[in-house]
């Protein structure tokens, strides 16, 4: 029987979504992030890929040792790549080609987010400028930011999260100096992070030649973005407020009116075909004509939190990326404590030194929870139902503060992991 491996002491990583199924209004949304049949060339993954994490990770094929008692895999996940791992531990309790090179779609946003959030304070305003929202890709997804508008920071990572707007990731991207700044910053990142399969070209994950990444890396971008209090606030907000345009009425009256956009997430706000997942807390989705559907994903139930990245999906039923996902979430709680890993999680290269450079638990030079800027929102609260066992409580995100960090960086040195920053509960 192979060894069964546990983690002591984790800690419970929390969300504030809602269990709402509600229609998507006012922004316009273009094909970017809407369902379409993939055009990758091949369905074979090479046989050789890379071996961070793991050799068995470098193989092709679905790895996992599941011990005495341990529930098998799901059969029905079609997803051409797909990793479980364990948040805080970094052990990779199951994947397939878990080191694929496949084009990530929006998930590519996560690096976006994960290298810029450290450095523009929330509530900073900018105003747009023609030249921020040139060379958007067609179809490209959109929150409906408007050139000659002024927004918050704090605005423009709503338009980025909830609604995938490619039009706020230019914004952003010319407020630190360019695209082409931005991307060579998000390749750094990402070679700091030891994600080595990914290609940066664009920022915000539109389709361009070479741009790859994989399950693994993805991964590695969400689990290092839920070490910054406001990357944990935004990929977990169901719905908000975002500014609208300025209008003068006959009298000569000027206002500006905001309307709501919801997340793009179906674990988060639920469909027709598909319920909110119990503990979700993030992070990411997105969907192009050459990725297909692509979605990382993070949950705690018990406890345990665990991250889903799925790349990919052969059958291209509606929502099915978020079903595949839901499917693995479910078999890790399962499987946990029955298995054997079969890689980890590799923390950054910076992290041996240090906790990684911007990533600061108690929210950093944007975490301020003030001056949440015009027409925003702050998360909205959840409750969910019980399910295999959980408790069904109401969870809302709150931050320990500087110890946590101490004790982030104490605990790596001695675990060689990079755990998520302990969080508090907040029952309902």
């Amino acid at each position: 029987m192979p060894a069964i491996k546990k983690t002591s002491k984790r800690s419970l990583l929390v969300t504030s979504a809602a269990l709402l199924s509600l229609s998507l209004t006012a922004a316009p949304v273009m094909a970017a992030d809407e369902p379409s049949p993939s055009t990758t060339p091949s369905a074979t993954p090479p046989a050789n890929m890379s071996t961070v994490g793991g050799a068995r990770l470098g193989l092709p094929g679905t790895q996992a040792d599941l011990g005495s008692g341990a529930p098998v895999l799901p059969k029905d996940v079609t997803a051409r790549s797909w990793i479980v791992t364990d948040a805080e531990s970094g052990d990779v309790l199951a994947a397939h080609n878990a080191h694929w090179r496949l084009p990530p779609a929006s998930t590519l946003k996560m690096l976006f987010a994960d290298t810029l959030l450290p450095k523009f304070p929330r509530t900073e305003r900018h105003k747009v400028a023609v030249a921020d929202l040139a060379d958007l890709g067609a179809g490209s997804s959109l929150v409906g930011i408007k050139e000659d508008e002024t927004y918050t920071v704090h605005d423009l990572w709503l338009g980025v999260f909830l609604r995938s707007g490619n039009d706020a990731v230019h914004v952003l991207s010319a407020m630190n100096g360019g695209v082409a700044q931005t991307v060579e910053q998000m390749q750094t990142h990402a070679e700091d992070l030891q994600a080595l399969d990914t290609h940066v070209v664009t920022p915000d994950g539109y389709d361009e030649k070479g741009q790859v990444s994989s399950a693994y890396d993805l991964t590695l971008f969400a689990r290092s973005g839920l070490q910054k209090k406001d990357f944990r606030e935004y990929c977990s907000t169901v719905r908000a407020k975002f500014p609208g345009e300025t209008k003068k009425d006959k009298k000569g009256k000027v206002s500006r009116e905001s309307f709501e956009i919801q997340n793009t997430n179906r674990l988060l706000t639920g469909d027709s075909d598909i319920s909110t997942y119990q503990g979700i807390a993030g992070v990411k989705n997105g969907n192009t004509t050459n990725a297909g559907a692509t979605f990382t994903g993070v949950a705690e139930r018990n406890g345990k939190v665990l991250l889903v990245t799925v790349m990919n999906p052969e059958k291209h039923e509606h929502n099915e990326v978020y079903k595949e996902a839901a499917q693995l979430l479910d078999w890790g709680f399962k499987a946990a404590d029955k298995i054997t890993p079969v890689g980890e999680l590799v923390p950054p290269k910076s992290a041996d030194t240090s906790t990684q450079a911007g990533s600061d638990p108690s929210g950093g030079p944007s975490g301020s929870a003030s001056g949440t800027g015009r027409g925003s929102t702050a998360p909205v609260a959840a409750s969910a139902g019980a399910k295999d066992g959980s408790s069904g409580i109401g969870i809302a995100l709150t931050v320990a503060g500087g110890l946590l960090l101490l004790l982030a960086g104490s605990a790596f040195l001695v675990n060689r992991r990079w755990p998520l920053p302990d969080l508090m509960r907040r029952r309902r």
